[in-house]
């Protein structure tokens, strides 16, 4: 199928809002689409808050009044969330939303709510079944993107220690990938060690720590988490801060903004997914029509220290780290930025449920 970017997906959701005036879809007066969201896991801070924002989302803007969201939390594993799926789709809901433990394995299930009717949208981690339309944070872009910043502003040389994230998990392999498919433009740049951050803040700090003994030379650290356990590193073997690139942590942020030094690109995979996987799912209920591609790409706004010119992906853009504007010392460093979809305001209170 054909992949969109961000700015394909506000296009066509702005034609849905047209249609959906229109056409003789949902009215006022009929009783609000009732929708699932199916969660496999609520582990960490962004399913916490993917959900917070969930809710947050059907009771303002365009969706206020017209969705009763139903959030089911199954166990982690794949045969839990089949389970759960096969109770929610009795219930017979016009939507189920899924943030999926397999590509593959929900597909059969998938396919019977297909057929009995409902809408059915993957978000986050996506599944591959044909009839499930299919919204993620274009990984590939963010990493040309982080690289492609680290590669100008150490200006096309010097050394970097590369993270290999978490074993095994494909979106680690991505980046990697990706990482090292920007370098190998720019000879002069040494990946000169390899670490396996695991996406948490005590492993990427033993990580960066071992390879500065090692390696006493850095000039740059790719973080495929949250890039504080490297400035840490750093400071406790009290060198010199380096370009970091990293996840959008609101922690990374604040600290990016506090440390002296500090240069950062923190790329952004919103939990705000959840929102804009209901309002697809609502926009295809009102009008009847279903987009002509079953999967968008979103290409959030990277934030960083220092803007500069560097070769990014067509369409993408970036915002200035500030304190108190985009990063937030008095909320939680784990809650993942930015908060809010373009078409509704969610604040960074109602994001981190404080």
């Amino acid at each position: 199928m054909k992949m969109r970017s961000l700015s394909a997906c506000f296009v066509a959701l702005a034609g849905f809002a047209v249609a959906m005036g229109a056409m003789p879809g949902h009215t006022a007066t009929q009783k609000p689409y009732v929708i699932y969201l199916s969660n496999n896991f609520v582990g960490n801070d962004w399913r916490q808050q993917m959900e917070r924002v969930a809710n947050v989302a059907v009771d303002k803007g365009p969706l206020k009044g017209r969705v009763d969201l139903k959030i089911e939390n199954a166990e982690n594993t794949v045969q839990a969330q089949i389970n759960s799926l096969n109770n929610i789709i009795r219930q017979k809901p016009a939507a189920i939303l899924i943030d999926a433990s397999s590509a593959e394995a929900l597909n059969p299930t998938i396919k019977k709510a297909c057929d009995a009717g409902i809408i059915v949208v993957s978000f986050d981690q996506t599944v591959s079944a044909e009839c499930a339309y299919k919204l993620h944070s274009d990984f590939d872009i963010m990493a040309n993107n982080q690289a492609e910043w680290m590669a100008s502003i150490l200006g096309g040389k010097g050394k970097v220690f590369m993270d290999r994230g978490l074993a095994g998990a494909p979106i680690s392999e991505q980046f990697e990938k990706n990482f090292g498919a920007v370098l190998k433009k720019y000879p002069g740049i040494e990946i000169v060690g390899y670490f396996n951050g695991n996406y948490a803040a005590g492993p990427e700090q033993e990580g960066v720590a071992s390879l500065l003994a090692a390696h006493p030379e850095v000039d740059g650290i790719f973080s495929q988490g949250y890039g504080t356990g490297a400035i840490k590193a750093l400071q406790n073997a009290d060198r010199p801060m380096v370009p970091i690139v990293a996840a959008a942590f609101n922690g990374t942020g604040v600290t990016c903004a506090q440390t002296k030094g500090a240069k950062c690109w923190l790329g952004a995979n919103p939990p705000s997914l959840s929102a804009e996987a209901i309002k697809l799912a609502v926009d295809i209920l009102d009008t009847g029509k279903k987009p002509a591609d079953t999967t968008v790409l979103f290409n959030s706004p990277g934030l960083t220290t220092d803007m500069v010119d560097a070769k990014y992906a067509p369409n993408s853009s970036a915002v200035k780290i500030e304190l108190g504007k985009t990063v937030f010392p008095d909320l939680a460093p784990g809650l993942s930025l930015p908060v809010s979809p373009s078409w509704v305001e969610i604040t960074p209170k109602e994001a981190s449920g404080t």
